[in-house]
C-alpha cells in the first residue's frame, strides 16, 4: 500500500489495527506518523487516547500494555512507537500483532531497516495490519516529485529554478519540502518560484552553479567555465566536486543518447531522454558542438576524474585544479 492510500483511508476514518512503516525514506514515514499524531484524534480525544513511545527508551511490554487499553470517551486510541529500530526485543510485539485490539491504532516507525519478509512477523504484519516499505527515490525522479509537491501547494516553479533546487539539495525529500515551504512564505502574492527566489531564499547563486558550468561547457565557453570553477574554489560549499561530476556525467550521457534517437523534433527528444522539453535545446546545442566521439571521450574523462577526486590515481590535487584540468580536456 502507498503513502497516499494510507493517508486517504485515514481521512475517510478507515483504519487497520497495526501500521508498520519501514525502510530508507524517512520523509514518507514521518509524514504518516505526523498525521497519525495530530489528525486521527481530535484535540480532546488525544488528551486521553494518544500514547507516544520512543524506541530507545521503550519496553516492548509497556507498548503492548498501552495497546491493550480501551479508549476513553472515544471510539479509538492511537499508540505511536517512534524510532522502533532502536528498541530492544522489538520482535516481541509479534504476539500483540497476532491478536491486536481493534479499537487501538498502533503506528510503528522503523526507519532505515526492514523486517525480514520471510519471517512469521512480516507475514503477520501484512495479514493483520499494513506494512509499508519505503525506499529512496531515484535521482531522476526528484524533479517530478518536487514539481508535484509545489503544484499540490497551489504554486508553480520555473524549470531552471526546479533543477537548481534539486541538484543543490540532492536526495533529501525532507529538506526539499522544508526549503519549498520557506520559499512559499516569502513569495507574497506571487504564485511562481523563480531562479531569483532560489538565490535569495535558498542561497544558491543563479550565475555560479553547476548548471551554469554545464551551460558553459555545452557552449565550449572555457573562460566562463573557469570563472565558475574559481567561484566554487572560493565557496567550497557552493558545489563540491562530488556534486558537480555526476551532474555533468548525466548531461553528457543524455547528449550521447541524442545520437541514437530516430527523430530530431523536440517532443520526441524530450520523451526519449525523459527530460522536460524546456531543456531539449541544451542537449541539441551540445550535440552540435561535440560530435559523437567527443561526447564519448568526455564521458570517459568524467569517469577518470571522478576516480581522481576520491584519491584513486591522484596524489592530492585540489578539487578546483581537477575541475580546471577536466574542462580544458573536455572542450579541447
Amino acid at each position: 500500500m502507498s503513502v497516499e492510500k494510507i493517508m486517504g483511508d485515514w481521512k475517510k476514518k478507515l483504519f487497520r489495527p497495526v501500521y508498520w512503516l519501514e525502510g530508507e525514506e524517512d520523509y514518507f514515514i514521518d509524514q504518516l506518523v505526523n498525521y497519525a499524531e495530530h489528525n486521527i484524534l481530535s484535540e480532546s480525544e488525544a488528551s486521553f487516547n494518544l500514547t507516544v513511545f520512543y524506541g530507545k527508551d521503550a519496553n516492548w511490554a509497556d507498548v503492548v500494555n498501552a495497546c491493550m487499553r480501551y479508549p476513553m470517551f472515544a471510539e479509538r486510541q492511537v499508540v505511536l512507537l517512534k524510532e522502533a529500530q532502536q528498541m530492544r526485543d522489538v520482535e516481541k510485539l509479534e504476539g500483540y500483532v497476532e491478536n491486536p485490539l481493534h479499537s487501538t491504532i498502533l503506528v510503528v516507525s522503523y526507519k532505515e531497516k526492514k523486517v525480514d519478509g520471510r519471517t512469521k512477523f512480516a507475514k503477520l504484519l501484512k495479514d493483520k495490519g499494513e506494512l509499508l516499505s519505503t525506499k529512496k527515490m531515484y535521482d531522476n525522479q526528484l524533479p517530478n516529485w518536487t514539481n508535484d509537491f509545489v503544484k499540490n501547494k497551489g504554486f508553480t516553479i520555473q524549470p531552471k529554478a526546479l533543477h537548481l533546487l534539486v541538484e543543490h539539495i540532492g536526495n533529501d525529500l525532507s529538506r526539499i519540502a522544508n526549503e519549498i515551504e520557506k520559499l512559499l512564505v516569502n513569495l507574497g502574492k506571487r504564485k511562481e518560484i523563480t531562479e531569483d527566489d532560489i538565490e535569495n531564499y535558498v542561497g544558491i547563486s543563479k550565475e555560479y552553479n553547476v548548471f551554469e558550468l554545464q551551460s558553459a561547457l555545452m557552449q565550449k565557453d572555457i573562460s566562463k567555465a573557469i570563472q565558475i570553477i574559481q567561484y566554487f574554489e572560493s565557496n567550497p560549499k557552493a558545489a563540491p566536486i562530488q556534486q558537480v561530476l555526476p551532474v555533468l556525467y548525466n548531461f553528457f550521457s543524455k547528449v550521447y543518447m541524442v545520437y541514437g534517437l530516430s527523430s530530431n523534433d523536440d517532443k520526441s527528444i524530450a520523451a526519449g531522454l525523459g527530460v522536460n522539453p524546456f531543456f531539449v535545446k541544451d542537449y541539441k546545442t551540445a550535440a552540435v558542438n561535440y560530435d559523437f566521439y567527443a561526447v564519448q571521450k568526455n564521458l570517459l574523462l568524467l569517469h577518470q576524474y571522478n576516480l581522481r577526486s576520491v584519491g584513486i590515481n591522484d596524489t592530492g590535487t585540489s578539487d578546483a585544479s581537477l575541475l580546471k584540468e577536466l574542462v580544458f580536456k573536455m572542450v579541447n
